[in-house]
């Protein structure tokens, strides 16, 4: 089912866009300031600080099937509402976990169940935005859908890390706690007179038939996911180890560069097909991850940096497309879940497995890991296109 005009589905995609970029705030609000929070309390360190923040990615990936078969059964609105009303949910909780009269160990509780909540929030927002947005745009418009999804949510991240920070200075963990329960709510009112895209009919299959189905496209995915992870932590680290200056570039010209060719590209899955963008993509993130591991200045460094989110900015929606085309409509959104608990799942694994290997060969390494995983993306999706053809 298509919406027309064509000016009415760019307006419906938008609104369904901002929703989206409200609803993450809840999520990117929150991350640099749960480690400052928790540190300060007597006795608790980075290891439960760490925790506190990763169990969130561990209940996104355990519920993404149940997101997905939501999404399919009941409609992406259904879905994405509810998503969005569990990061209301969420914020709410874990603002219980700024009451001076808990002890600590309670508050510590508190905020973990908080942030179990947040990761199911995600899960649904995230699955129910795609299942929505295609079903209303067209199967043709998917990859559009999902580059605008992805530059709804890496902006939120762009903007919260900094606002997060200055509210909990201000207002203090309370105050950015309850902002991430208000600004859902609004996501919530800006989607509410959308409509329902429609709920396609059809045999159920088990979500481990389904992952069998797209594990190539789904491993290219996690395997692209390893370079991005890795930059995110350790680039800041590599060039203080280097004694470098500007560390704090490095995360800006990946950021600027993932989002300018989302901006710039984010058509061409759906026009010249999501495997040629995939190739292309995962070549240029692996210069850049090469580019990092060997580079001689800071220059060339940054220089990697922007090839890197040059690079990881299409595969997701260039892999995803081909995911909706070997999807039967009513199978989409359980396998847009599963699809992106690959990526869940590289992104929760490189950052401790890729820091033992930093604290014996170095940080440089961890890019050439990056590299050699985003080629071995390359090699997958190049055979996913051979066996087409």
């Amino acid at each position: 089912m298509d919406i027309s005009p064509p000016d009415d589905r760019s307006r419906v995609l938008m609104r369904l866009t901002a929703a989206l970029f409200l609803g993450y705030l809840a999520v990117a609000l929150s991350l640099p300031v749960i480690p400052v929070y928790v540190t300060q309390w007597p006795g608790y360190g980075n290891m439960l600080a760490g925790l506190a923040v990763g169990i969130a990615f561990a209940s996104t990936i355990i519920s993404r099937n149940h997101a997905g078969q939501l999404a399919d059964g009941r409609g992406g609105r259904t879905c994405m509402r509810l998503g969005l009303a569990g990061y209301i949910l969420a914020g709410l909780i874990c603002a219980g976990a700024s009451l001076p009269i808990l002890p600590y160990p309670l508050r510590y509780l508190v905020l973990v169940a908080g942030r179990l909540v947040l990761g199911v929030g995600e899960s649904l927002t995230v699955v129910g935005m795609l299942g929505w947005g295609i079903g209303l745009m067209g199967h043709a418009r998917a990859g559009k859908v999902m580059a605008w999804t992805g530059m709804a949510m890496y902006g939120a991240f762009a903007v919260g890390a900094p606002l997060g920070l200055a509210i909990f200075h201000l207002a203090g963990f309370g105050g950015v706690m309850l902002t991430c329960a208000i600004l859902p709510a609004a996501g919530l009112l800006l989607s509410q007179d959308i409509m329902p895209s429609p709920i396609h009919d059809g045999r159920r299959e088990p979500f481990w038939h389904i992952l069998g189905r797209i594990w190539q496209p789904g491993c290219a995915l996690g395997l692209q996911g390893v370079g991005f992870a890795a930059l995110g932590t350790f680039i800041s680290l590599y060039f203080m180890h280097r004694n470098w200056p500007h560390a704090g570039l490095g995360l800006t010209c990946f950021g600027g560069a993932f989002v300018a060719v989302r901006l710039l590209c984010g058509h061409l899955p759906d026009r010249v097909g999501g495997v040629r963008v995939a190739l292309a993509s995962l070549m240029v993130e692996a210069t850049g991850q090469y580019l990092l591991w060997c580079a001689p200045s800071p220059t060339l460094a940054l220089v990697g940096a922007v090839l890197t989110g040059m690079g990881c900015s299409m595969v997701y929606p260039a892999l995803g497309v081909e995911v909706v085309r070997i999807m039967p409509p009513h199978l989409r959104g359980t396998a847009l879940g599963g699809f992106a608990a690959f990526q869940d799942l590289a992104y929760g694994a490189t950052g401790p497995l890729t820091g033992l290997l930093a604290d014996r060969t170095g940080y440089a390494s961890v890019f050439l890991v990056g590299g050699i995983c985003a080629t071995l993306a390359f090699l997958l999706t190049l055979h996913m296109a051979t066996r087409r053809r």
